[in-house]
């Protein structure tokens, strides 16, 4: 007698499927989310600091250009709100600690 184990191997297949869609797939999607995030974090920090130094003062929209075609240039897709919010704080992180260092 032959036991024919297409149908079970199929049913296993589509309940591994299920698992991987339903629980393997967003966790995935999280952690590259929060890894893309903190590498857009650590560019804005590089690029902030960087127009810092190559602009100085008074040149605000000149700088968060720079730090904008920075992201761009490495590859970093944008919500150009949800950069300049991260921007400000770098910058204001920024001059707090050169405040505090004087």
């Amino acid at each position: 007698m032959k036991l024919d184990l297409t149908l079970i191997i199929e049913a296993a297949l589509a309940l591994l499927s299920a698992v991987l869609t339903a629980f393997v797939l967003p966790v995935l999607k999280k952690r590259l989310s929060a890894e893309q995030t903190e590498r857009l974090r650590d560019w804005v920090r590089v690029g902030v600091a960087a127009a810092e130094q190559l602009f100085g003062r008074k040149t605000g929209q000149q700088k968060k250009d720079y730090v904008l075609s920075l992201l761009l240039s490495k590859g970093l897709v944008v919500d150009v709100d949800e950069v300049t919010a991260l921007i400000e704080s770098e910058v204001y992180r920024l001059s707090q600690s050169l405040a505090d260092s004087r």
